[in-house]
């Protein structure tokens, strides 16, 4: 009878190594997997831009077209020099990589610490602003919100754990969903306000009370701080030149094109919906009560005000929109499960990170990973209450540092490659991918000074913390690596040395099944003494030496007094004396150890083993030997054939 198993219920099974090649993904994965969360940055990117200039109330929402207009010439640089990553590195060119091969270690730690920080987020305002859209169709659930995105990232951690390509297929449907509803709205805008229907936004006629008067420094300050909020548009952009060994061959030519698809996506519907939000009259503000609404009032994102406008009293149309919103936006996350994992693993392979995030698991993914990157979103989002606007101001710093820290790796590496005398053809090739690079460089670094100083003291300065911490985290892994290989390292002339003598004692508490099974085994190792070991009162002392002695048993046992009945102390204390007295030998202390089959059984057993190994552990000279004895419920398969009738004889 087969085992209840539940991780393999939840994950599934396990995959064989060798079909890792099956996991490799056509173009229509790959953009729902590697695309979900550049594409469902457009539905809250607008909002971000209007909170800011909502400060300044509604004279200054016509500044709204400047941000947006640079924001999506800054897209295009972006995406265009991501492509020539594609191509110039089709092991994957994230910007750790490309930094570290041309702009050195400390450059590229930078860069994986922007990135690792920015994964993080992304998770946590994915997740919560796919809350907040469904919090807009069903206000009721608006106090619930830390809740839905804590259980929305757990079952995204399931569903990555099971593994990339059987997630994507999940992924697809709402993110080729949300495209479609946004297109669909646009047509239907579109007819509508061409056949002279005057369409108004349900909070065009609230009034936006300003914050302050913005003139002069103040007015571009403000200005510069809409178009950084407005560049969440672009996070995610790098996802796919990470993901590039992820595609089916030719892998470079299916990633760049599949950055290209998400690039044309991105831009038209960030435009259509910046386009139809100042059309409309949108107004949105962080605190309800400045557009005249009562405290805790729960407000509707403007993606929703604009599609409720849109489809007027056509319901169905608008909760489509709503649910592929929410939908898209909570699997934008699946950006980050693929890249923090990743990441990870190539910082593990270069010793910057604990080993355990190298290896696959048994869905042939990075499940540590996995499950660190969800730990550390949920602690997030429970310290930030679940509140869009508060993670927002955290969000793009790192994203900027890896872009630009990237193209500027690019441009090395392309002026690396010049040096090289390359032909005619090639050399032209690489002159304009250097421009692009360099001009997305350039554009990426202004870009990163812009969002330092608009968004330091509006809470970026946690990011600003955050990212050294790590990039000593990781420097202080790598030392610690180092130190170890140094202290463990051998020459080519030395050969394993047996000690001059092998002292084992066997640790007991009476004659049992057990205690004979771990005799024995020590007795097998032919050591130069052997000393059964016990620590016993008077009467137990006797009672121990009685059963000895009827067992005939020829091993001399030393029972050690504890005046105060304690039992750890006084081994722990004859192992070391023993060892110490003899420090050209091995003492090897033998463990007779219940295996129990149910959990609750193992609080029941082995305490006392569990601190004297904790403990000899750091004694020089001295092994520790378990000898395990499997209970009755940690054989099934012997209670199974025991419970089973036999048959007849014959």
């Amino acid at each position: 009878m087969r085992r209840f198993n539940a991780k393999q219920v939840l994950v599934g099974r396990p995959l064989d190594t060798s079909r890792l090649g099956e996991t490799l993904l056509p173009k229509r994965l790959a953009l729902p997997i590697f695309c979900s969360d550049p594409l469902s940055s457009v539905a809250y990117a607008t909002e971000e831009i209007l909170l800011v200039l909502a400060l300044g109330g509604v004279t200054l929402l016509h500044l709204a077209w400047y941000a947006a207009a640079a924001i999506v010439f800054l897209l295009v640089v972006v995406v265009a020099s991501y492509r020539q990553t594609c191509y110039a590195y089709p092991g994957g060119g994230g910007a750790y990589v490309v930094s570290a091969e041309n702009l050195g270690a400390t450059a590229a730690l930078t860069a994986a610490s922007a990135l690792l920080v920015d994964y993080v987020l992304t998770v946590a305002v994915s997740v919560v602003s796919g809350v907040a859209a469904i919090t807009s169709a069903v206000p009721s659930l608006h106090d619930h919100q830390v809740a839905l995105s804590v259980g929305f990232v757990t079952v995204l951690t399931l569903l990555n754990l099971r593994g990339v390509r059987e997630s994507g297929r999940i992924f697809a449907i709402p993110t080729y969903g949300f495209v479609a509803v946004i297109y669909v709205m646009f047509l239907i805008a579109g007819i509508r306000l061409a056949t002279g229907t005057t369409i108004r936004a349900e909070s065009a006629q609230l009034p936006i009370h300003q914050a302050g008067t913005y003139t002069g420094i103040a007015l571009v300050l403000l200005a510069m701080r809409a178009f950084a909020s407005g560049c969440t548009a672009l996070t995610g952009v790098e996802a796919i030149s990470n993901g590039v060994p992820a595609f089916q061959k030719p892998k470079s030519r299916n990633a760049a094109a599949t950055l290209a698809a998400m690039g044309i996506l991105s831009v038209t519907m960030f435009v259509g919906i910046t386009t139809l939000a100042l059309v409309y009259k949108v107004h949105v503000t962080a605190d309800p009560t400045e557009l005249g609404l009562p405290p805790g009032t729960a407000t509707s994102t403007a993606l929703a005000q604009i599609a409720r406008a849109t489809f007027g009293h056509v319901d169905v149309l608008f909760y489509l929109v709503q649910a592929f919103t929410a939908g898209v936006l909570v699997l934008a996350a699946n950006t980050a499960f693929n890249g923090f994992p990743m990441l990870a693993s190539i910082l593990a392979r270069d010793r910057y990170a604990p080993r355990q995030l190298y290896n696959r698991g048994d869905r042939l993914v990075y499940s540590n990973g996995v499950v660190l990157l969800a730990l550390a979103a949920i602690a997030l989002i429970i310290a930030f209450d679940a509140e869009l606007t508060r993670l927002i101001q955290l969000y793009i710093i790192g994203v900027f540092v890896s872009f630009t820290l990237s193209q500027a790796g690019m441009v090395r590496h392309w002026r690396k490659e010049l040096s090289t005398g390359p032909a005619a053809p090639r050399r032209r090739k690489i002159h304009r991918s250097l421009a692009i690079n360099a001009i997305g460089a350039a554009l990426t670094g202004l870009v990163l000074v812009i969002v330092l100083i608009t968004k330091f003291t509006h809470g970026a300065w946690l990011v600003i913390i955050a990212m050294p911490v790590l990039f000593l985290g990781m420097k202080g892994v790598r030392r610690h690596y180092e130190q170890v290989a140094r202290q463990v390292a051998v020459s080519s002339t030395e050969r394993p040395r047996k000690p001059a003598r092998h002292h084992v004692l066997v640790l007991v508490a009476s004659v049992h099944a057990p205690t004979l099974k771990a005799i024995g085994f020590a007795q097998a190792l032919r050591p130069s003494t052997l000393t059964a070991l016990t620590v016993a009162a008077d009467e137990d002392a006797e009672r121990l030496r009685q059963q000895w002695s009827e067992h005939a048993l020829d091993v001399p046992l030393k029972i050690l007094h504890s005046p105060y009945r304690e039992v750890v102390g006084p081994l722990i204390a004859y192992v070391q004396e023993r060892a110490a007295a003899d420090p050209d030998a091995m003492v090897s202390v033998v463990i007779p150890e219940y295996i129990v089959g149910h959990w609750w059984e193992q609080p029941l057993h082995n305490q006392n083993a569990l601190r004297l190994k904790a403990r000899l552990l750091f004694t020089p000279g001295v092994a520790v030997i378990d000898v395990p004895y499997l209970l009755q419920s940690a054989r099934p398969q012997e209670t199974a054939a025991a419970r089973t009738p036999s048959g007849p004889d014959t």
